[in-house]
C-alpha cells in the first residue's frame, strides 16, 4: 500500500447483531486480523499497512473494542461468528493471522469450520508443560470480581502480571503512560473475553488434539526467539496436533513483535500466504 493510499473503515453485522468495525486496504486475496488480548485494530495497523501491498487486509476491532459495539452476554462462539461475517465480506473465504489470545481465537475460526484459507499464528500461549506460563486456578473468576467492582486497573494489572508474566513493577509503570493506561483500561472488561478464548488450555497440560485436529488449512506457527520457552514449547505441541502446520522460530523477536516489529514479521506472513514452502515441520528464521 502506498504512503497515499487510506484504509476504508467500513463494518458488518454479525449474527447477534453487533457491529464489527474495521479497516480495509489493499488488494488481492483477503487476509483478516485478529487481535490479542487489551489490543484492537489500532496494534495490528503498521502490519495491515504492509500486507496491504499483497492482499486486500480486514483489519477489525473485536467485539467491545474500537469502535465495534459489544453483545448483551458473551460466548466464544460469537467472536466466531463475528470472523464469519468478516469472511463473508470478504467474499466466503480468507487467511486469518492472529497473534498471542487472537491467534487462539483464528484456531477456533478454522475449526469451526469457516473459509479459512491459510493461518498464521503469532505466539498462542497455550501453557503445555508443568513449568510454563499460565495464570493460578481461579483467575477469571478473580478477574470478574475486579471488574464487578469497576477496579479496572487492577484487573488490567493482574492480568499483565499474573497471565502475562510481566514483572509488576514493568506492569506498574503503565501508569506513567496516561494515553496507554487509558486505552488499556477502556478495554479491561474484554478480559474475561480472552479468557474465555484460551479455556482449559493454561493449566499446564499437554495439548489435546481436540478441538484443533478439526483444522484442515495450512498453518504456520511463529515464535520469537527473545520470547519465554513456554511459547516455543506450545508452538511444537500445536503442529504435531494440526494436519498441516509448520513452525518457525524468529530470532531476536519477542511477544510485542507485531507492534514493536511488524516488518520484520511481515516477510513471514506473506511467504506463507503466497504459498511459498516452508521447511520442514520446526525452522529457525533469521535476523
Amino acid at each position: 500500500m502506498s504512503t497515499h493510499e487510506r484504509a476504508v473503515e467500513s463494518e458488518v453485522r454479525s449474527d447477534d447483531g453487533t457491529t464489527i468495525a474495521f479497516e480495509q486496504s489493499g488488494r488481492g486475496p483477503a487476509v483478516v486480523l485478529v487481535s490479542s488480548a487489551l489490543a484492537d485494530r489500532s496494534d495490528t495497523r503498521k502490519l495491515a499497512g504492509i500486507l496491504a501491498g499483497h492482499f486486500t487486509v480486514i483489519n477489525y476491532d473485536r467485539r467491545g473494542r474500537g469502535a465495534s459495539s459489544d453483545g448483551a452476554a458473551y460466548a466464544v462462539e460469537r467472536e466466531v461468528q463475528d470472523i464469519a461475517a468478516l469472511i463473508a465480506h470478504a467474499g466466503g473465504s480468507a487467511s486469518l493471522f492472529g497473534s498471542s489470545s487472537g491467534a487462539v481465537l483464528a484456531l477456533r475460526a478454522a475449526a469451526a469450520g469457516l473459509g479459512v484459507d491459510r493461518l498464521v499464528l503469532h505466539e498462542p500461549p497455550f501453557s503445555v508443560t508443568p513449568e510454563a506460563f499460565g495464570p493460578p486456578v481461579g483467575f477469571a473468576g478473580h478477574i470478574d470480581a475486579l471488574l464487578a467492582e469497576d477496579r479496572r486497573g487492577e484487573a488490567v494489572k493482574a492480568f499483565m502480571v499474573q497471565a502475562q508474566n510481566m514483572p509488576a513493577l514493568m506492569a506498574g509503570s503503565m501508569r506513567l503512560m496516561p494515553r496507554v493506561w487509558r486505552t488499556l483500561t477502556g478495554m479491561a472488561h474484554t478480559l474475561p473475553y480472552d479468557l474465555a478464548v484460551m479455556g482449559d488450555t493454561q493449566q499446564g497440560r499437554p495439548l489435546e488434539r481436540r478441538p484443533w485436529c478439526a483444522v484442515k488449512a495450512p498453518v504456520l506457527v511463529l515464535t520469537g526467539s527473545r520470547s519465554p520457552q513456554g511459547f516455543e514449547r506450545a508452538a511444537r505441541a500445536l503442529t504435531e496436533v494440526l494436519p498441516d502446520a509448520r513452525h518457525r522460530r524468529l530470532k531476536g523477536l519477542n511477544h510485542g513483535a507485531v507492534v514493536m516489529a511488524p516488518k520484520k514479521i511481515a516477510p513471514e506472513i506473506i511467504g506463507f500466504l503466497q504459498n511459498r514452502p516452508v521447511q520442514g515441520r520446526h525452522g529457525v528464521g533469521h535476523e
